[in-house]
């Protein structure tokens, strides 16, 4: 995309948008903070200026991507050749109506489940300690100890390509273990509702922090080892095992621990995440994550899924 055109077709974005900046370097977006430029990133904190950003981009017939906390993504060292939306707050917008509480899809995850646990709200206390924004979360129905944010999902509300606004029931959506039909939809999700219930909030809280001690043994901290978490799904139960089996007992087992290309290096801990070192550039991902799921491939014959969503070219 020529530049200068992008310039002069979103300068009146500028006044719509918080923030709109050109030959942006996407490192800067993502968890893994790798990944080259996009001709414009477009920063939206509320439902207001995204729905108004992304009616702009329609009428203007503009492509573009959008994101949220890149806790879940890989970019490809060349950038992307389209526009990009970050849809992230760091003032949360979170309101309580009864048992129920609606919150905007730009909002922190891991803020949305303390906020319900100091209001004494149960539903959303395993996503304790999840990285990326509610809207990302329903997306790829993220959760933990068996548990989804689809579980308690009530409504939506949603904006498509066009920037068409509606509103609609969670059951209107398929989920699943790490998905949603939402992925395939080209829908983004604005805002959402979830059902909650009742509870102790000292008890909750109390659950939240030996949430994320689990999460502190057991996962990198993102500041000082920049990642993406799982690097592959957990492998769908069969006859002889009726629960989900980690993908990381399956790569530890078949070698994946010391494994490392450029700077990319499996983490010590955890054989199913990719940690970024020095001078590690998502290239260096990419082979890293394709060798480990060969070495699987090799030993038990299981071909892994990515969890991980990279976008870009790659070799």
């Amino acid at each position: 995309m020529d530049l200068q055109t992008i310039f002069l077709d979103l300068k009146p974005l500028e006044a719509i948008a918080d923030h709109v900046s050109y030959r942006h370097a996407l490192k800067d977006c993502t968890t893994f903070q790798l990944g080259g430029a996009c001709p414009a990133l477009i920063t939206c904190a509320s439902a207001n200026t995204l729905t108004k950003s992304i009616q702009f981009l329609a009428k203007k017939n503009i492509p573009f991507l959008l994101i949220g906390g890149g806790s879940n993504l890989v970019i490809s060292d060349t950038g992307l050749n389209q526009c990009v939306i970050r849809y992230v707050s760091e003032k949360p917008d979170i309101r309580f109506h009864e048992d129920q509480v609606w919150v905007t899809g730009a909002t922190s995850l891991d803020t949305l489940a303390k906020t319900c646990a100091e209001q004494g709200f149960v539903g959303l206390n395993m996503t304790t300690g999840i990285p990326g924004t509610v809207g990302g979360a329903i997306v790829g129905n993220a959760g933990a100890f068996g548990k989804q944010a689809g579980d308690v999902l009530l409504r939506l509300e949603l904006i498509d390509l066009s920037g068409t606004c509606s509103s609609c029931p969670a059951t209107d959506w398929v989920f699943s273990y790490r998905h949603s039909s939402l992925k395939e939809s080209g829908q983004y999700v604005v805002s959402a509702s979830f059902q909650l219930t009742k509870g102790n909030s000292e008890k909750l809280l109390k659950e939240r922090e030996e949430i994320l001690d689990v999460r502190r043994n057991k996962h990198p901290d993102l500041l000082k080892e920049p990642c993406a978490g799982s690097i592959f799904r957990n492998i769908e139960p069969t006859s002889s095992a009726k629960r989900r089996q980690a993908s990381g007992w399956f790569l530890e087992q078949a070698g994946a621990k010391g494994m490392h290309i450029g700077g990319a290096y499996v983490y010590e801990k955890h054989a199913n995440i990719i940690v970024k070192g020095p001078d590690c550039t998502s290239q260096d991902v990419n082979e890293l994550a394709c060798r480990m799921s060969q070495s699987v491939k090799e030993k038990f014959g299981i071909n892994l899924i990515r969890e991980v969503k990279f976008l870009g070219k790659f070799n």
